[in-house]
């Protein structure tokens, strides 16, 4: 699947918002130019995506998504309401500046007609539940189960990435099930951010453990794998003191890095999914499962490393080969480190009392 950059998706929302503008125009106000109308839809539609993409007000974003059902509803109608209105007060200036529209008062300038904002109103809800849509499944996802692309099983090559919450069952028995789901929650929110900038995708979360995958090409085009998995260490590190005074301790991983042909097909009938079979998710487990024996944080096959090109921060040690179970080969592997995360050979700080 070809590759869309951020800069091009905020251009297709551009034209998306642009073209509702003109098609109210055409429908309402015929005999206006409808640039007019594009305008308006812009100024007011913007913001809401942008506040709905976190790419405006994001510490308010992340509180009211924090709120029951129902004061969450209402705290958004009032953000677009506010929103919308002050986009469409700033349109109508800039347009009655420039001559293109002539208002016969100044509250025409600055009150959006009620019609107005019902139309904004369903255009942006409609495309803020296709982009929340697309960010609950994943882009890739989406687009894969919209076009039905594995709805007959495909043959490919991709990379996959075992990440593994270390002595998860330990804090369990401490804290409690309540408070370790929690921990995992929190962990795997850190996942999000390096796995898109990335170009990842998070394929399935398997109890303490996260599958994150690839298209072969896309995942060691830069090293993008190794990458990820270094920056969701560092993000981890750098927030030390906060995981510390939240949990007690600082989370410890284990991540496995292993690339290869294997079936992608999409499965299910009430529920959909896509799902991978082929050896090289089970190597991938498997080699996930030698961090433990080997004493390594990280580790890849030498297979999946000899396709790519390190960083100069990563340091790659060859461990010689090693027997997998459910393999009829040796597995060559090598052990990943990084000069700029020291978390990887720090023990996990436990506070008491």
């Amino acid at each position: 699947m070809r590759e869309i950059s951020p800069t091009q998706n905020w251009i297709l929302i551009t034209m998306v918002l642009a073209a509702s503008g003109v098609v109210y125009d055409l429908m309402f106000y015929s005999n206006q130019t409808p640039v007019v109308g594009a305008i308006f839809a812009l100024f007011i539609g913007m913001p809401i995506i942008a506040f709905e993409r976190k790419a405006l007000f994001r510490t308010l974003y992340r509180r009211i998504q924090k709120l029951p059902t129902f004061a969450f509803i209402i705290s958004e109608l009032v953000i677009y309401e506010i929103l919308m209105s002050i986009g469409f007060a700033c349109a109508a200036l800039l347009l009655s500046s420039l001559g293109m529209v002539k208002p016969t008062s100044f509250l025409d300038l600055v009150i959006m007609p009620y019609e107005v904002f019902l139309y904004a109103l369903a255009v942006c809800s409609a495309l803020i539940f296709i982009l929340r849509v697309r960010e609950l499944l994943g882009r890739e996802v989406f687009v894969s189960m919209l076009v039905s692309r594995y709805r007959n099983p495909v043959r490919e090559e991709r990379v996959f990435l075992f990440i593994d919450l270390v002595d998860s069952t330990a804090f369990a028995e401490k804290h409690g099930d309540l408070r370790a789901q929690q921990l995992l929650s929190s962990l795997f929110a850190t996942f999000a951010e390096p796995v898109r900038r990335h170009k990842g995708m998070i394929n399935d979360y398997v109890g303490d453990a996260a599958i994150i995958t690839w298209p072969l090409a896309r995942g060691i085009k830069g090293a993008r794998c190794v990458r990820c998995i270094f920056d969701i260490l560092a993000d981890i590190e750098a927030n030390a003191a906060g995981w510390r005074r939240s949990y007690g301790q600082v989370p410890k991983l284990r991540a496995a890095l292993h690339g290869g042909e294997i079936i992608t097909a999409e499965i299910g009938v009430d529920h959909h999914k896509i799902s991978y079979f082929g050896d090289t998710v089970n190597t991938t487990a498997r080699l996930e499962t030698l961090c433990r024996s080997l004493n390594r944080p990280v580790l890849i096959s030498a297979e999946l490393a000899r396709r790519m090109k390190f960083p100069d921060d990563i340091s790659c040690e060859d461990l010689g080969t090693h027997a997998v179970k459910g393999r009829g080969q040796a597995l060559g592997v090598m052990a990943l480190s990084s000069r700029a995360v020291t978390v990887l050979n720090t023990p996990a700080v436990i506070l008491h009392g």
